[in-house]
């Protein structure tokens, strides 16, 4: 029996990470990333002490509105600043905050069920 979840087509689906990248949909992606259902972009953060709101403005003008937001904090989960957990619960965003193996995980479930969702994944090594 498949067990893998069905995703609707032209959707980025999370294939793999590690070695300080990731794989989705077929295409290597090294460093942090921003990931959306329909693109991914390289993230110029290279530190979570140095997030900022300013860093996820993107996620924030989203049409339709995103709803949750996966942070991968690495190998293992770390908080953010409190600047940023106080900026996504003023937009109505949920910040749910993982280690990066675990954010990718989720990314993928929510994805086949067809959530508005982003996530913001920092590389695990």
């Amino acid at each position: 029996m498949d067990v893998t979840p069905l995703i609707p087509g032209g959707r980025k689906v999370l294939q793999g990470y590690g070695d300080g990248g990731f794989r989705i949909s077929g295409e290597r992606i090294e460093g942090p990333i921003l990931l959306f259902p329909d693109r991914v972009l390289a993230w110029g953060v290279t530190e979570l002490a140095l997030l900022l709101p300013d860093h996820i403005a993107l996620v924030a003008e989203c049409e339709p509105k995103v709803e949750i937001l996966l942070l991968g904090t690495g190998e293992r989960m770390i908080l953010p600043p409190a600047d940023l957990r106080r900026y996504c619960r003023s937009l109505g965003i949920a910040l749910e905050v993982m280690d990066t193996g675990a954010a990718c995980r989720t990314y993928n479930v929510l994805l086949a069920e067809e959530r508005r969702l982003a996530a913001a994944l920092f590389p695990a090594p």
